[in-house]
């Protein structure tokens, strides 16, 4: 699992609309309607992470998830990070 330099980071923040880099890490917010909405997502992607084996770290404020993706043993992002991220806009 190699770190990406930031080239490949662009052309790969490309195919993940919504989401953004912040420092080794790239990070997307959603709202919802309410609180128990906001959980039906952070379960569904709580699925899709366990069949990748691969997981975002997850803050949840009321009706607002942010998911914060980076490959913590590469020391940043890698294609793992961009997979998952693929994943979880289809949801």
């Amino acid at each position: 699992m190699e770190r990406m330099d930031a080239d490949a980071i662009d052309r790969e923040l490309a195919t993940v609309p919504g989401w953004e880099l912040a420092e080794d890490a790239i990070v997307k917010t959603l709202t919802f309607a309410d609180f128990k909405e906001a959980m039906v997502f952070v379960n569904r992607v709580a699925e899709v992470a366990e069949e990748l084996n691969h997981h975002p770290d997850i803050t949840i404020r009321w009706n607002r998830v942010t998911l914060t993706q980076s490959t913590h043993v590469a020391g940043g992002l890698t294609e793992y990070d961009f997979r998952l991220a693929r994943r979880l806009n289809e949801l």
